[in-house]
Formats: structure tokens, sequence, C-alpha cells
């Protein structure tokens, strides 16, 4: 199935590691990492994970929590003060013309941590019509912050002073919650977000291929983005913005928490299986279990946009399976990102599943969603033996 996308030109490459019992039942690496430069796909790829950062993130800050240097419910102004007088805006009328000021009122209370953790503090990413305008002429152009020459803390202290789309605890807003959940992580540890991730998670997990910015001796195998063209084929995406990024090149000055990071397949599997192992993985314990429980339970109620599921702290939940309308498991949780990738983890099933591309954006392709198929179909069919190979820090297995 993966194969036939490549050969179709639907998309340039793809990795895809999937364990099971925190073993290794399936792995492929298929198609380009460069296309033009004849370089192939290999499983140690590197790629763009955009939104998956917002795990990781908030699993730096559920640290905190075990070490009762964070709680959810403080207000995020404890650790950013510019939060603590914060402003909604007020919905134009139906016949307002286009451009036309906007109304604004204070919050009702104030934003907690536990409202950038589930994307209910009313902060977007700046895609309202009627807000949008002023969003762009304070330099928030788009999620993408790798282009960026100041730190992260100097945009978050911006941001503070845009209206923000809804009031705290009342909506489900998809935007920079994890972002500006990084810099509090940043003021509570006294780190910056690159050196927590590093000596916190990514050191003690054997992560060696994740961070904000590629190693330029990593540059051979960093895949390129593709983009859906106008026949419903891939075709290179263009080298401005977020298309290509500045994850080589660029300032490295700006580390985004909610969708900065770079990470292999194995990698982000290797983070994963923490969390599916209850926050231990290979005798180090990064997060407590009954915290691991907190993050993966549903914290908004039927507030989340997709009303067939639920969201913790950092994902989406899978509450019922039957409204969730795809094979799965209750108690499923997970997430993608801009780029194309994605992931899950099942703990009834004990999977874990990573699936890798560079498709931005991309038109008409429903790649993951037939390896979710391909996977359910084959569990407990007689026939179907998963392999024995036990997932190493390189991602090679044995």
């Amino acid at each position: 199935m993966l194969q036939g996308f490549v050969d179709r030109k639907r998309a340039a490459g793809t990795v895809t590691l999937i364990l099971r019992d925190g073993k290794v039942a399936y792995v492929s690496a298929l198609g380009s990492a460069d296309v033009e430069k004849g370089v192939p796909m290999r499983p140690d790829t590197i790629f763009r994970i955009a939104s998956q950062s917002k795990a990781i993130t908030t699993a730096a800050a559920m640290m905190l929590v075990d070490e009762g240097r964070l709680l959810l419910n403080d207000p995020v102004s404890k650790y950013i003060p510019a939060f603590r007088t914060t402003t909604v805006m007020v919905p134009p009328a139906v016949n307002a013309a286009p451009g036309s000021p906007v109304s604004t009122v204070a919050t009702r209370r104030q934003i907690t941590v536990r409202d950038m953790m589930t994307h209910t503090s009313g902060v977007s990413y700046g895609g309202n019509a009627a807000t949008r305008p002023l969003y762009l002429a304070a330099g928030f152009d788009d999620w993408y912050f790798a282009n960026k020459t100041e730190p992260i803390a100097v945009w978050i202290e911006k941001l503070a002073t845009l209206p923000f789309d809804a009031q705290p605890g009342e909506s489900y807003v998809y935007g920079y919650n994890t972002d500006i959940l990084g810099y509090v992580v940043e003021k509570a540890s006294g780190l910056p977000l690159d050196q927590f991730f590093k000596t916190r998670i990514f050191d003690p997990l054997k992560m060696t291929d994740t961070a904000f910015f590629l190693p330029l001796e990593k540059r051979d195998r960093f895949a390129v983005n593709y983009s859906t063209g106008p026949d419903g084929t891939f075709v290179r995406a263009e080298d401005r913005g977020r298309f290509q990024g500045a994850y080589v090149e660029g300032p490295r000055a700006s580390f985004s928490g909610g969708a900065g990071l770079l990470s292999t397949a194995s990698d982000y599997a290797r983070f994963l299986q923490m969390l599916l192992n209850g926050g231990e993985l290979d005798g180090v314990r990064v997060l407590s279990p009954k915290t691991v429980a907190l993050m993966t339970s549903n914290h908004v109620g039927t507030l989340y946009a997709l009303g067939n599921f639920g969201f913790g702290l950092g994902f989406e939940i899978t509450e019922h399976v039957g409204r969730s309308g795809r094979p799965g498991s209750v108690g499923e949780f997970g997430w993608g990102g801009a780029y194309g990738t994605k992931y899950w983890v099942d703990p009834e099933e004990k999977l874990v599943v990573v699936f890798m591309t560079q498709l931005m954006p991309a038109t008409g392709i429903d790649m993951s969603d037939r390896i979710r198929a391909l996977l359910y179909g084959s569990i407990d069919v007689p026939g179907a033996k998963l392999g024995t190979m036990k997932l190493t820090a390189a991602g090679k297995g044995k």
C-alpha cells in the first residue's frame, strides 16, 4: 500500500515504524528523502515533526508538575507577568465591513497552565479574519518560528498584548498555546527549552536525533519537504518560510515548543514507548505513572473541535471506538504534524505507531488512515505474525 503511494507519486517517501510490546512489529523506509538529489529514504531519516513537538513540551511541563515546581491550575501570569491582563475579541456584527476595528473585552479569569495544555485558553494561531491584520502587523504570520532572530520569549510577551479568540475555558481553540507553555517551562525550570529537552528528555531516552535545529553534520539525513501539485502528485515545496524551513541555515534562536522540533521515527517511538510504559523506558523514569494517566485522560469534555474524541494534555483521546468512526481502542492517544507526520499509542493493544513523510500542503492524502485500517485488520488474525526485533536507540532492529 505504501509503495503504491510512492509509485503513483502521491508522496516522495515514507518511514513507518510500529512497535508492539516494545518490539518492532513493522518497519519500512520507502521512496526518496530528496528526489532531486537521488537520496533514498532511510529508517534514520530526520523529519520536521511540527505539532508532534506539542506532546514533548507538555511532557516537559508535567515533569515539573511531578517535581512540585508547576501546578496545572497555576495562572500563566505567575511565570509570564504579561499574561496577567489579557483581552478577547468581540465577534464583529454580521454586516460589519471588512477591516472594521476590533472591539475587545477583558478575560473573565486568568489563563491557567492547564488551559494551555488543552488548547482551551482562547489563544489561536491568529487565523481569525477579524484579528488577522493585528497578528500580521505584530509579525505572527504563521505557527512557524525557526526563522525568527529573537528568543521565543520575545514573541510570547508580544502575543500577550493581542486579542484572543475566546474566553479561557469556554472553547477549544488550537493555537500558540504550547509555544506559551514552552516559555513557562523555561521560566519554571531556569533552563532554555532546548537545554531542558536535551538534558531531561532526549539524552535520558537516547533520542539522539531529536532537536530544534539540524546539526550540520546530519544534513544528508534531512528529508526535503514536498507539496501536492495540481494533478495530485508531489512537487518540491517552495524554498521560503515554513515550506522548507530555516531548520539548517536559520538563526537557531527561537525554540518553538508548539511546532519546532526535528526527529526520526525511532526517536519519537522511544518517547511514545515511555508514555505507554507509564513514564519509564529502559530503566529511566521520566514521568510518574499517575501523571501519564492524567495526561491521557479527557480534560475538555465535549469542547474539542472533533466532538467524537476527547483531548488530554497534549494529544487527542479516543473515548468511544464507535463514535470515532475508525478502528482502534478506547484509551488510544495521538496527534500529528503539519508536514504529514502522524502518531498514535494504543495501550490496550500495546501498540506504538509512527508514520513520517514530508508533504505540506497535502491534498487528499490518507496514508496514515490506510495504515490504521491494515494494522487493526491484522490484529488477532491467524497467520499475521509480529516480529521480534528490539528497538535500539539508533533505530535499528536486531
